[in-house]
């Protein structure tokens, strides 16, 4: 170790200074203590230096040599994969907190560097013994805390902000500064942060990303990387990436195009595949294509964080996209999930279906948002009456989410009567901008909206569209805001007896109405849920709460299952799979308060069923690469899931 070496490999400043060869005796036994125990290397001041000089040498070699090649330098049992046959290289999976283990080797070489790693730092949880071990006297105050003060403190703390994109901002902060206290916080009060990290406050956090920018997170991909993708995937510091979410920022939420500045919603995504599902956070990679944008208040805002210059299309945006999508697989290999979040319909179809059939890829808005709407209208058959195929569905938007959750359901119509899926769309109606969606507006409509153009007189309003379709069950996906009027919500209860009412829109401002407003208008018949979250609803004397038809029941579970079975495409019976598991966690006290979702309190346990079907049917399919399959896929899920449970260094 000559020079500035160990500073390269072991990142510590002033190793030059002071006595070389005990500082760098230092690093190999704290760094590498296994293969220092089983060489008997430990230094006595009988040990010949040029033999000890020697010894360390070798080991030093050996240990910088598998560093570079990704080998743990863990004291658990070698080689042990987990989680579809990716290395579980830092034990986060199975570790518990009783096992020691170390941190990642710059770390421990220097204290100061360990507390500004939020994948290890502790804060006032280290004990006493590892502030003499990892060089933190005097780095921190005397008091010896532990995570559960830590979180009752931190909740205290996040509970006196007034506006929810403080706390957003406090729980970024806390992503980067102690990555498993955050996660701790999250899922231990989900329903309660859910909101905070994801919709509605992380539409409002996009808005102003370039303003509350602080470090990144995650990767950008521009224009200017055209050509040197492959190289920026490697700039990444994790080499084993399970899941990637990539956006282009066109269409967040129902926000617009947000351009660069769409980075809180990988980022929001991966939280919760993380908190949720149990994907361990150093296998998720955050993405933004940034080919410009459209939004000229953003390319006129000096504080825009991305490319200033209008939206690239055509062959330059798709040349992007592929040579992104080749590096992934090939730094990444077959079984990385790449999940598509907010494109524009005109990218996100063509993009599905471009790489759908060579990539493990995923489209949350299009798959997702169907999946999780299939399962809340399974399970409110329960309170409304009837099988799926008797129901007559309206939706109010034909983009990307309507036209993806009517051919969902369309397909499970199908697969329960036995009949040509051709048949089972004619139940199911589309209204878009332009009115109803019939065979006489054919030619004119983008290719993803034909399979539903009917034969019908035009109509013209969602009103009139209801008076005369008479639907049982009525969804919103358009993103506009108060679509769904006084006049629509009477239409429909004087239509059915207990109407369906999905809004979807995110956020809270785009839904097609409130529960409040579903609730009074339909004199409390209605079975009501939502996009984002609204309080519960009195009405006359008796309180009504709303289920959310939220994403997050689904995708994290769907992605754990599909990592978990090494899958490598995904089907759309595994989207039926995952709904119908779903549906299942549904008890019969949320049918007594008239919810078709579970609590979000559960969503663990749920993410884990639905993981296990998942899984189940990729290897019903023959598309799983884990092999022998686990007997029990359920407890197979739940071992894999991340906890974020502190661990003892040595």
């Amino acid at each position: 170790m000559e020079g500035h070496g160990c500073s390269k490999y072991f990142g510590f400043s002033g190793c030059c200074g002071g006595d070389k060869r005990k500082i760098s005796e230092k690093v190999v036994l704290r760094v590498n203590s296994q293969v220092s125990q089983n060489n008997n290397i430990h230094s006595t001041g009988e040990e010949e230096e040029g033999e000890e000089k020697k010894v360390i040498g070798r080991n030093m070699e050996s240990t910088l040599k598998s560093l570079r090649d990704g080998e743990s330098v863990l004291d658990l049992s070698p080689r042990s994969t987990v989680s579809g046959g990716v290395e579980d290289v830092y034990g986060e999976d199975r570790a518990t907190e009783d096992q020691l283990v170390t941190p990642w080797t710059f770390s421990v070489a220097s204290g100061y560097s360990l507390l500004r790693d939020p994948q290890y730092n502790k804060g006032l949880a280290f004990t006493e013994k590892e502030r003499d071990a990892h060089y933190l006297r005097g780095l921190l105050p005397p008091t010896v805390s532990n995570q559960s003060l830590q979180e009752k403190k931190l909740m205290h703390n996040i509970r006196q902000y007034q506006v929810p994109l403080q706390k957003y901002v406090a729980m970024m902060d806390l992503q980067e500064r102690n990555e498993r206290l955050f996660y701790k916080l999250l899922i231990d009060n989900v329903e309660e942060l859910l909101p905070v990290v994801y919709t509605p406050t992380v539409g409002e956090a996009c808005q102003k990303y370039g303003s509350i920018f602080r470090r990144p997170q995650g990767l950008y991909i521009s224009l200017k990387e055209k050509g040197k993708i492959l190289e920026v995937l490697k700039n990444w510091p994790e080499r084993s990436i399970q899941v990637i979410v990539v956006t282009d920022g066109e269409r967040i939420l129902g926000l617009g195009d947000l351009g660069c500045q769409g980075m809180g919603i990988p980022v929001g995504k991966l939280a919760l595949y993380t908190a949720l599902g149990g994907v361990r956070p150093s296998a998720c990679l955050p993405v933004t294509i940034d080919v410009g944008t459209n939004n000229e208040k953003l390319l006129n805002d000096e504080f825009y964080i991305g490319l200033r210059q209008n939206r690239a299309t055509g062959q330059e945006y798709y040349e992007l996209l592929h040579e992104f999508m080749t590096a992934v697989k090939q730094n990444y290999g077959e079984k990385v999930l790449v999940q598509f979040e907010d494109f524009a319909n005109h990218n996100a179809f063509e993009l599905l279906a471009k790489y759908g059939t060579t990539h493990l890829v995923f489209n949350d808005d299009i798959q997702g948002t169907a999946s999780v709407v299939l399962a809340g209208v399974v399970a409110a058959l329960k309170l409304i009456g009837g099988t799926l195929p008797e129901h007559t569905f309206l939706f109010l938007g034909a983009g990307e989410a309507g036209t993806g959750i009517a051919e969902l359901i369309a397909l499970e119509m199908s697969k329960q009567t036995k009949t040509p899926i051709e048949e089972s769309r004619k139940k199911i109606w589309l209204v878009d901008s332009k009115g109803l969606i019939v065979s006489s507006r054919k030619n004119s409509l983008q290719h993803f909206k034909k399979p539903w153009a009917h034969e019908h007189e035009p109509v013209n309003s969602l009103l009139e569209a209801v008076k005369v379709i008479k639907p049982t069950v009525l969804i919103g996906s358009s993103g506009v805001g108060k679509t769904f009027t006084k006049e629509v919500v009477e239409a429909m209860t004087s239509n059915n007896d207990k109407p369906l009412i999905l809004a979807l829109s995110n956020p809270t401002s785009q839904s097609e109405c409130t529960a409040e407003e579903a609730y009074q208008w339909s004199e409390g018949r209605t079975i009501f849920a939502s996009g984002s979250p609204f309080d519960p609803v009195e009405y006359k004397g008796k309180v009504y709460a709303s289920g959310q038809a939220n994403n997050a029941y689904i995708f994290p579970g769907f992605g754990l299952g599909l990592v978990i079975s090494g899958a490598i495409r995904v089907h759309d019976d595994m989207l039926l799979a995952a709904s119908e598991a779903l549906a299942k966690q549904v008890s019969e006290e949320n049918y007594k308060n008239g919810l078709i979702y579970p609590p979000f309190s559960n969503i663990r346990k749920i993410s884990a069923n639905i993981a296990a079907n998942v899984a189940a049917k990729a290897y019903e399919l023959g598309l799983a690469t884990r092999l022998p399959r686990p007997q029990n896929l359920v407890e197979y899920a739940e071992s894999c899931m991340y906890t974020p449970v502190y661990r003892n260094y040595r």
